[in-house]
């Protein structure tokens, strides 16, 4: 007759390798949706930089794919247009980490959003609001007021040791802007920015202001003496 002690061991032990496989299939079943959930982020992320390539103002364009070189090195792009850093390679270890919530933007962390228009929006404005404004004035007015959002929350992020007095105190300023309730977390610049080339306080800068705030690129408050320009996300 066979060891019954010895069969009661290798039952017990192929018991615990079913387990051990029951286990591993729970942990694939609550893998999927959080694979779902970062496919479904990294589409969003895909349509995202597909708009920006294809509203990008030309001379921009031209700079970032300009050689072979530059298109291998990723260095040389803007960094809102570093595709390894905006998608992140995923492994097995990424689906395993904790959901987090989304945390506000920090002042000074990332670039200020470049939302561009597209061809089909610039057409979808009336022609007393569009006039003779093209896609072209109207994208690279948006890339220039975001490197003066960019500006400010540099300057916010400063110390004072590594600043002027006078810059010191526009920082100061823009700290107290920061800080307030409808400003907090997000990129800013004010009217007093505002100095070209590509966007000036003209008629034809009034009216790309008036195209952004109509589709929802910016929008404006005032605070103390100040306009102050909001920068909206892409949805």
């Amino acid at each position: 007759m066979p060891d019954l002690a010895a069969v009661d061991v290798s039952l017990k032990a192929m018991e615990a390798q079913v387990q051990a496989i029951r286990r591993r299939l729970q942990e694939e079943r609550e893998d999927i949706p959080k694979a779902k959930k970062l496919v479904e982020q990294s589409l969003k992320q895909q349509r995202r930089l597909q708009h920006i390539l294809a509203n990008m103002p030309t001379g921009m364009r031209e700079d970032v794919f300009a050689t072979p070189l530059e298109q291998n090195s990723s260095k040389m792009l803007p960094e809102f247009l570093n595709f390894s850093s905006v998608v992140p390679e995923v492994t097995d270890r990424d689906l395993k980490i904790k959901e987090e919530p989304t945390a506000a933007p920090k002042k000074g962390k990332g670039p200020a959003p470049r939302w561009y228009i597209s061809t089909e929006e610039l057409d979808s404005l009336s022609s007393y609001m569009r006039g003779r404004l093209t896609l072209e004035k109207v994208n690279i007015a948006i890339n220039e007021v975001a490197s003066y959002a960019d500006g400010n929350a540099h300057l916010v992020a400063c110390t004072k040791k590594k600043l002027s007095e006078d810059t010191w105190e526009k920082a100061l300023e823009l700290r107290d802007i920061a800080a307030t309730e409808s400003v907090k977390g997000k990129h800013f610049f004010l009217e007093t920015d505002i100095k070209g080339p590509g966007l000036k306080l003209d008629n034809t800068g009034k009216a790309i202001i008036t195209v952004l705030r109509h589709l929802g690129r910016i929008h404006e408050t005032r605070i103390g003496h100040h306009r102050v320009f909001i920068l909206s996300k892409q949805h």
